[in-house]
Formats: C-alpha cells, structure tokens, sequence
C-alpha cells in the first residue's frame, strides 16, 4: 500500500474515531446514569481507538432500557471492562501529554518511554483515581490515593507493557512517527492505546473479583463485580461516603500478581528493544 492510501485510510479511521466518540459522548451525558468518572472515560477511551471503543460501550455499558443499567452491567465481564476503561483513559491521557511533550523536545526513545511511564501513571493515579473518585472512598484525597495506588500500579504496568512495545517498535520503522505533527503519530498512538486496553484486562478481571477495584456502574451498583441482582447498597462509612468492599485476597497473592505485571512490562520493553530502537 502507497503512502497516499495509507494516509486516506488512516484519516478516515480518525473521522471515525471523532464520530464515536461524539455519539458516546452524547450518549453516556444525556441517557445514561453511569458515574460521571465513566462517562469521561468512555469518551476519551473511544476518542483514542475509535469506532471499537464505542462498540464496547455498547456492548457493556449503554443503558439497553430505562432502568436497567444495573442488571445489564452486572456480569463481572462488563463490570472489568469498565474498569479497565477508567484506567486506560486516566493512563493513556497522561502518556499521550508525554508522547507529544518528547517528540517536541526531541528525546531519545528510552528516555520518552520512562516519561510516559511517569506520567501516564501519575495522571491515571491522581487525577482518574484518586481525584474523581475520593468522595466515593471517604472524601479524603490522601486516603483515596493510599486505597487506589496498588490497583492502578497493576494496571499501568500492563497497559505501559503494551503501549511501550507498540510505539517503539512501529516509530523505529515507519518514517514520520515520531513527528507529532504526523498522522502516522497518532495512529501509533491509536493502536498501542488498544493494544494497552486488550492486555490490561486480565488483571483488572481480577482486581475487580477480588474487591481490590470497583467495577463499572452506577452509584447503587458500584463495585457490584457481577453480583446476583438485586444488588446490594454499596457500604458507607460514619459520613455516608462509600467504603471499598472487603477482600480476602492474600498479601502473597498480591505479591505474585504484582509480579506478574512487572514481568509484562518488562517483557514489553525487551521486545521493543529487540525488535525497535531504544537507543
């Protein structure tokens, strides 16, 4: 394929990707009770990977009826990908603001993918996080970034796994990805951000099963992780804000999943050094 065909179709992908999200936008604000955290993240989400994000949406999220958003997003399936959602828009947010800060600053490949990584995890961790949810975990910013940090360290590290693999390896052979006024840099972006949201929902499947994260609903299903309807009001504190639910996951199984993730980032990163430009 010719690059003038390439560039027509890569145009024409990010059309769409304006249209979906604008419908999700549209939806999601004016039809569907899901937490205003979500909504965001479902619009920036499918911003970034297009008409399959507002497919997802669809799929797991839009309310099918009135008064059936609960019972339709309580399998535990729509409940991950709901939070996988909310952690890949906060993370590939901040790695987007890193990716253009270095292709503008010129910075080699190793020392743009440590930015991103830095701030890709700051953002999704004190802004989508802890910031927009601290009133659900007590109202307490410092509390609510205590309670969500392992959660969102899990998930960083598979969607920067990915996301790091992806954007080396096609910016070291295709010319022009690295400019940010090139359509190639956004279409790398395009894909590394679904390849970051496809392998960081495994572990978000079981941070949500074991009630270490809470799943995708509205503030009567929050954290419901796919259970038997009727669901159950959420637990309150003294204050009436939301508590996270009880877990009984050990701190060994902890470690070994945290392990696991460190693993895939690596792995990403040895495979964009292998098969791209680090250096």
């Amino acid at each position: 394929m010719n690059g003038t065909a390439a560039d027509a179709l890569m145009y024409t992908w990010f059309f769409l990707a304006v249209l979906s999200a604008g419908y999700v936008a549209y939806d999601a604000f004016t039809r569907n009770p899901e937490l205003t955290v979500m909504k965001w993240g479902w619009g920036l989400v499918t911003l970034y990977i297009g008409p399959v994000g507002a497919s997802l949406y669809v799929l797991s999220c839009k309310e099918p009826r009135p008064g059936t958003h609960e019972r339709f997003t309580a399998p535990l399936w729509k409940q991950a990908l709901g939070s996988t959602i909310h952690c890949v828009a906060g993370d590939a947010t901040g790695i987007m603001v890193a990716a253009v800060a270095a292709s503008l600053l010129g910075l080699p490949p190793w020392a743009d993918a440590v930015l991103e990584y830095a701030v890709g995890f700051g953002f999704g961790l004190l802004v989508f996080q802890a910031l927009f949810m601290r009133d659900m975990l007590g109202g307490g910013y410092r509390a609510a970034v205590r309670s969500t940090v392992f959660a969102e360290w899990l998930s960083m590290n598979c969607v920067m796994g990915a996301m790091v693999a992806v954007n080396v390896i096609v910016r070291s052979h295709v010319p022009g990805a690295r400019d940010v006024a090139d359509v190639r840099f956004w279409a790398t972006f395009s894909l590394a951000v679904l390849a970051g949201l496809a392998f960081a929902y495994p572990v978000n499947v079981w941070l949500v099963a074991n009630h270490l994260k809470h799943g995708m609903g509205t503030v009567r299903a929050l954290g419901s992780g796919g259970a038997a309807l009727p669901v159950p009001k959420p637990a309150t504190t003294a204050t009436g804000t939301m508590a996270m639910p009880g877990t009984a996951v050990t701190g060994e199984q902890k470690a070994a999943m945290a392990t696991l993730t460190v693993l895939f980032l690596a792995a990403g990163v040895l495979l964009a050094a292998l098969f791209g430009s680090l250096a």
